[in-house]
């Protein structure tokens, strides 16, 4: 199953892809520093998942 479409015109350009990224993993770091590591996994995964569907893989 796949959650993101990597072909989409809104992925095109590749700051937007690192940006989403970046975002993704910045936000893990301010919920570890709150003291909520559980969000804080969350959200590195899902900067993990942004980072191999849009990075690595595309």
């Amino acid at each position: 199953m796949q959650l993101l479409d990597p072909k989409h015109p809104f992925f095109a350009k590749i700051w937007v892809r690192w940006l989403c990224t970046v975002l993704a993993f910045g936000w893990a770091c301010v919920e570890f520093y709150n003291g909520a590591p559980v969000w804080a996994f969350v959200f590195a995964a899902a900067g993990a998942y942004l980072a191999w569907v849009l990075l690595i893989r595309r």
